[in-house]
């Protein structure tokens, strides 16, 4: 495996990857999620690398070695579609399988959506496709519907106050810790986070002080995250979420649009997005018709792919020899 940094139209990404010296290897994009690197991916990135795939995981825009541009609009679902026919395009090709994971998936979900000329196949890990039917922008929905139902506040809403940031970068290694524990499989039931918070408490108050790390997360790679949001903070990531109804206002002309490039869906069991994704995931094969297999890794929570690296792996190479290539 190899990190370097590639130009693309207005952007500098830093990619992880393997595989590049193969001759004519079928490129595979990997898509990481919040709060997440490319590095999520390295387990993944060896291993399809091994099988004869030029495996590339970027750190995505906002996060770790790639730019981070100012400004909400730079972070629409348009623009990281963009980045991914961008990196294609930087590396050669033209016709990719992308993957993603967590804020990833719907990234991926989005690129076979908008280009399936480009993409000719997409797997989701833990966030179902959510196709665009609401009728107004999607965090007045998601406020109204929580407080309706009594839960409180969605993380996802909390995210869009402009100084949201602030308090994830008070104690940066501490806000890791706290929310990887609180997504993992391994962590006990009542320990692990909802995504909802009561008036008045933030989002890392709702995780307990004694959070520790996951049993896959080993220190090094604990610091490699810690170093990259140190320097980069939490603004830009969050720019994905406050982006959620810039994205509505972009996109009516996907209003009912369905998926038709063959698919994959992996979730954990324990996965909290299942609280409020539920319903996605229950309809997934109306909005992907092509989907192949939807699959639940029993005791898992939300950071499958290091989670259940082997499981994950095995499951997308499954997806990927099963992809014509002319598709």
């Amino acid at each position: 495996m190899r990190t370097r940094l590639i130009k693309t139209d207005g952007l500098v990404q830093q990619v992880l990857e393997d595989g590049f010296e193969t001759d004519n290897a079928p490129l595979v994009l990997l898509i990481h999620g919040f709060p997440e690197l490319g590095v999520s991916w390295r387990a993944q990135v060896q291993a399809l690398g091994e099988a004869g795939y030029h495996a590339v995981a970027p750190d995505m825009r906002g996060y770790g070695g790639t730019d981070k541009p100012d400004g909400l609009d730079a972070y629409s679902i348009l623009n990281l579609v963009g980045d991914m026919v961008d990196l294609v395009r930087a590396l050669g090709e033209t016709r990719c399988v992308v993957i993603g994971h967590d804020w990833g998936a719907p990234v991926a979900w989005h690129c076979a959506l908008l280009r399936p000329d480009v993409f000719r196949g997409v797997a989701g890990l833990s966030v179902p496709f959510q196709p665009r039917r609401c009728k107004g922008p999607p965090t007045t929905a998601m406020a109204a519907i929580t407080k309706r139902a009594g839960l409180g506040d969605l993380y996802i809403v909390r995210f869009q106050a402009p100084d949201a940031h602030r308090a994830l970068e008070a104690d940066t290694a501490t806000t890791l810790r706290k929310l990887f524990h609180a997504y993992d499989g391994a962590t006990p039931a009542d320990r692990r986070s909802t995504g909802f918070m009561p008036e008045g408490a933030a989002l890392l108050d709702t995780i307990p002080d004694d959070a520790t790390l996951p049993p896959w997360m080993s220190r090094d790679h604990f610091q490699e995250y810690v170093q990259a949001f140190s320097a980069g903070g939490f603004d830009a990531p969050l720019n994905w979420y406050r982006a959620l109804d810039l994205n509505w206002s972009l996109t009516a002309f996907l209003q009912d649009r369905k998926i038709d490039r063959p698919a994959l869906f992996v979730v954990g069991q324990d996965d909290p997005v299942r609280h409020y994704a539920g319903t996605a995931e229950a309809e997934l094969t109306t909005w992907v018709p092509n989907l192949t297999r939807s699959v639940v890794l029993q005791g898992a929570g939300h950071w499958i792919q290091q989670e259940r690296a082997d499981e994950v792996n095995a499951l997308l190479l499954e997806f990927l020899v099963g992809l014509p290539l002319g598709v």
